[in-house]
Parts: structure tokens; C-alpha cells; sequence
């Protein structure tokens, strides 16, 4: 399998603004006053050498994954602004001819997991085949909605593409075989309005996306069977969206620390942890900053085997 992030940003898009982004500039100007640089060819290096928040933006398209198994099948969860740009690479291919078969999987159908499909590309081209998968019955009706006038020139039932529609609640109690040898199960999260986490199963390795969900030690307790779908994980992208405090103050919003998410993940026995769904009020900097936060969290516990990462657009991992 391989695994993309096309979108990791919570709640609504944040593209970085023009003040965050002259911050940058100053600060990269900095270290290349105190590192000497005078050369072109040297330009490489010394962007290799920055610190993450200066090397890269983090991202402030909404959620959307992709996941291409083995045998070359695509799986997209979730379509977040991030859809966008991962359909204009379809469009490369496949798609254009309308000759593509694309799998969409939904965690649930709050605007920022949806509000991409209108500016998916491949979605417009007759042949393109489309198969939705969901747990919720409601699907199409949603997906509809958002489109019709006056919110949208376009209507989602007009769009050229073959639509074909799964309800998936059954993969709860029994695991969907989707390919010979690659099978996804869902758990239902706590989150406004409900949220499912996938697991995607192939040749002996395991990927769990779980976004938007507020993992607090008694919505453990109450999540019957949660130990269970998220143990030994290879990958588990999960929500981690609030500081402490913020958690705090927002009980019942739907989403987790990081500091209980990096809890999570190390007693889970999870192999490598990705933090997403930033907060769309956070700076590259904040997100900088609290990452570090959360590794220092994850020293001082014992027996740490779990690898943490924090979600970058663009990111890829095979298994």
C-alpha cells in the first residue's frame, strides 16, 4: 500500500497569509546570513537544512487521503480542498480519457470532508467511474445538497461521471473484502453527527485513518472494542487537533490533543503515529511547536516504540 496526504488541515482551509509567510522569508534570511551562504549551488543544502516549519508549509487544504494498493487501485478517504489537487493529477491520466475507476470512502459528511468534490476534476468526464462508499444511508442526498442552487453553478446529479453508491455500516461487525488480499473494516468515533475510522488491511499490514474524533480516556471506556481495532497498527493518521487546554475547553467539539493522542498511540502499540487535522487557527509555527511538545510528552513515558510524525501535504508512506 501507499498512502498520501493531500489534505491535513481541520474545520475549514488556511492558506498561509501574507504576514506568516514574510515571517518565513525573515527567518530563512537569518540563517542564511549566519550560515554564509553565497552560492547558488550551495541553495539545496541549506533549504535541507532548515528546520520543518521553514522548509515546508504544513498545508491548509481540508482532509482528503489516498491510499493505492498493491495491485494499483485507487482509495480515496475523504474530500477535503485537498481533493483538488490530487484530481488535477488524475487528470494526467486515466481520468482525462474518461477511462478512470476511482473508490471515495467518507468518514462522515461535515462540510470539510466534502467540500472538495465540486472542484474534482475527473468527477466531470464522461466514462470516469465513481464508486462512493459510506455508512451512512444518506450519502447521495448530501452530496446532492451540497451542490444545488444557489450554493453551486453545477448540480452533483449533472455531472458526467458514473456514480455507483455502497453502504459499508456491515464492515463495524465484518471486514469488506475490497481486493483478494486487501480488506477495510470501520469503528464509529465520538464526534458531532458521528465519524468512522477506516483500517485497510494488506499482506500482514495495517493502515488506520481516524480523523475527527475525541479520544478522551472515558470515551475509551465507552468506545466498546477500541483497544482492539487500533492495536499494532503500522500507520495510524489520527485526529490530534487541540493542546491540553484547549481539549479542555472544548469537550464534546468532536477532537483530540496531541497529547492524548500521542497516549493513545503509544498504548496501542502503534509503529508510526501521524498527527493531523491541525487546527486551522495555528501558524506552521504553533504546529512546529506543539509537534515538539508532543515528542517530549512521548519521552517522558516508558517503553516508546511508536515513531511521531506531524501530517504534511505531500507526505507519502509505503507498507
Amino acid at each position: 500500500m501507499r498512502i498520501q496526504l493531500w489534505g491535513v488541515r481541520g474545520s475549514l482551509p488556511s492558506p498561509i497569509n501574507n504576514e506568516e509567510y514574510t515571517g518565513k522569508i525573515k527567518r530563512i534570511l537569518d540563517f542564511a546570513v549566519q550560515g554564509g551562504l553565497k552560492k547558488k549551488e550551495d541553495i539545496d543544502g541549506f533549504i535541507s537544512s532548515l528546520p520543518d516549519e521553514l522548509r515546508y508549509v504544513f498545508g491548509g487544504d481540508t482532509t482528503c487521503v489516498t491510499v493505492s494498493s498493491d495491485s494499483g487501485k485507487i482509495y480515496i478517504l475523504d474530500c477535503g480542498t485537498g481533493l483538488r489537487r490530487f484530481g488535477n493529477v488524475l487528470m494526467e491520466g486515466d481520468c482525462a480519457k474518461g477511462q478512470g475507476v476511482l473508490n471515495i470512502m467518507f468518514t462522515h459528511n461535515h462540510w470539510d470532508h466534502i467540500q472538495g468534490l465540486p472542484f474534482f476534476r475527473p468527477i466531470y468526464v464522461p466514462g470516469n467511474v465513481l464508486n462512493f462508499y459510506s455508512p451512512y444511508k444518506n450519502l447521495q442526498l448530501n452530496l446532492e445538497n451540497q451542490m444545488s442552487s444557489p450554493y453551486f453553478p453545477a448540480t452533483f446529479s449533472g455531472t458526467a461521471a458514473t456514480k455507483n453508491y455502497f453502504n459499508i455500516e456491515n464492515a463495524v461487525q465484518t471486514p469488506l473484502k475490497l481486493e483478494d488480499d486487501l480488506e477495510i473494516s470501520i469503528f464509529p468515533l465520538k464526534h458531532p453527527q458521528g465519524c468512522f475510522a477506516y483500517k485497510f488491511r494488506q499482506n500482514g499490514k495495517q493502515f488506520i485513518f481516524a480523523t475527527d474524533t475525541e479520544f478522551t480516556g472515558e470515551a475509551i471506556e465507552q468506545l466498546k472494542g477500541t483497544n482492539e481495532f487500533f492495536k499494532d497498527a503500522d500507520i495510524l493518521v489520527l485526529d490530534s487537533q487541540y493542546t491540553l487546554d484547549e481539549a479542555f475547553l472544548k469537550v464534546d467539539w468532536g477532537h483530540t490533543s496531541y497529547t492524548m493522542a500521542v497516549n493513545c498511540a503509544i498504548n496501542w502499540n502503534v509503529k508510526k503515529l501521524v498527527m493531523t487535522h491541525h487546527e486551522p487557527a495555528y501558524s506552521d509555527d504553533i504546529l512546529q511547536e506543539n509537534y515538539l511538545l508532543a515528542l517530549e510528552h512521548a519521552r517522558q513515558m516508558t517503553d516508546v516504540n511508536t515513531e511521531i510524525l506531524l501530517a504534511r501535504e505531500g507526505m507519502i508512506f509505503d507498507l
